[in-house]
């Protein structure tokens, strides 16, 4: 990650004047897809999923491995609403299994690396399936609060701490991967793990040409090579969808319609189509040719979908409104996906805030993003608003919950076949 890569890759990901004289082609593209796909068919209707919090998994777990013995207590419920992560579970292979947690202890007060006071200890533990037998254990000092742990599909892991990212094995061997300007606030990959997304905090420097440059900066980079991209510096951390082409720009259309336009590595830019949403949707992708978006209904109402690269709007599911802060995970191979969401006792709004009294639990639910059909649905407790405690294994035939004091292991049914690049654009929306 060296100043002469960034500056090699930098450039702006949306000139605003080219952006700007863009939009009425991609608007004119945009109704002229949604036109075409509107005169072929119906968008499918939305499914309601039931609220409130499952009191037993829908499926009995395989295997159930206590925490205790593994060195796990539940924290104190301080923690709730400040998003620190706590926990993360992860497959490392479809037979081994990745505990890692915070533990209490004394911490060195005197490190360069945490004038904040936000260094703690982290114990991993590798467990293998179906024994339940912890084979390998180690321990991780780590210096902020945030998301640190990613499993690649290959059986290895990122380690995040600060500035820096390690890649580790089934063995928690740690090897330094990469280095940044400054502290990570976020990381995210493509679908194919090829590719990264780093949000990072770095003041303007005196070489930097504008000094009123903000300090976030936003890169795309290879993962395995450090090679970046693209950077930018924007006002604030992003979230930017990418695949193995490109990543995503989501610009606003007409009445309640959004534009999906993928901007390609390699140049250029491409229209995916259109939806439909009356809040801004979030945007993710869950392979290469499908994203799973969260929108709303015009009345409101919080709907997930999926949307492939064609433009198809292939399903939707309507969620409950007292299920709020919703945190996703997806199976390596893109099959499943499994989101947890906090069950509060009433619908959140700037009105009727969330308090740690409103909080009931928070459920675990599993669907096939081909289809959108749920699957498997749990309780997951303690409660984790950051998540970590729910993972799946790189087919999506095993889910991992921590849940009543052990790691609970389902066997889930074989999931829908992904959905194949390409297809006509529907143009429809929400």
């Amino acid at each position: 990650m060296s100043g002469k890569n960034a500056a090699a890759g930098s450039h702006r990901f949306c000139r605003r004047a080219a952006a700007l004289l863009s939009i009425c082609a991609l608007a004119m593209a945009g109704r002229a897809v949604a036109a075409a796909g509107a005169a072929n068919e119906r968008p499918p209707r939305p499914r309601m999923l039931k609220g409130g919090l499952p009191d037993r998994p829908s499926l009995s777990p395989e295997i159930s491995i206590p925490v205790e013995p593994l060195g796990f207590t539940a924290p104190g419920g301080l923690y709730l609403g400040q998003r620190v992560s706590l926990v993360s579970l992860d497959f490392l292979g479809e037979n081994r299994l990745l505990f890692t947690f915070r533990v209490p202890g004394l911490m060195h007060r005197d490190s360069t690396q945490n004038k904040d006071g936000d260094e703690r200890q982290i114990r991993a533990v590798v467990i293998d399936l179906p024994t339940g037998v912890a084979t390998t254990e180690a321990v991780w000092t780590l210096h902020d609060r945030a998301h640190y742990l990613w499993a690649l599909g290959d059986g290895h892991f990122l380690l995040r701490d600060g500035a820096n990212v390690s890649e580790g094995d089934a063995e928690l061997v740690l090897k330094p991967l990469l280095h940044f300007p400054g502290p990570l606030l976020s990381l995210a990959m493509d679908p194919t793990q090829r590719y990264m997304v780093a949000n990072s905090y770095e003041p303007p420097t005196n070489s930097d040409a504008d000094q009123t440059a903000e300090d976030r900066v936003i890169r795309i980079l290879e993962r395995a090579s450090g090679r970046v991209l693209l950077v930018s510096r924007i006002r604030a951390a992003q979230q930017l969808p990418i695949n193995s082409e490109g990543y995503l720009e989501l610009l606003r259309g007409s009445g309640l319609s959004w534009m999906l336009n993928l901007h390609l590595y390699t140049g250029g830019s491409r229209l995916l189509g259109t939806l439909e949403s009356s809040c801004v949707p979030g945007l993710d992708f869950e392979t290469d040719a499908l994203l799973v978006a969260n929108g709303c209904a015009i009345d409101g109402t919080r709907l997930l979908m999926g949307v492939t690269t064609g433009g198809k709007l292939l399903w939707q599911d309507a969620e409950p409104a007292t299920s709020v802060w919703p945190v996703r995970v997806r199976s390596a191979q893109g099959t499943r996906l499994a989101e947890e969401t906090l069950v509060a006792t009433h619908a959140v709004s700037a009105y009727a805030p969330l308090g740690q009294e409103d909080i009931k639990g928070q459920a675990v639910r599993v669907f096939d993003t081909a289809t959108g059909a749920m699957v498997f649905e749990t309780a997951a407790t303690p409660v984790f608003d950051a998540g970590g405690n729910v993972a799946l294994s790189p087919s999506g035939r095993r889910l991992a919950v921590l849940s009543g004091g052990a790691l609970q292991i389902f066997a889930l049914p074989i999931p829908a076949p992904n959905i194949p690049a390409g297809g006509a654009p529907s143009g429809h929306g929400l």
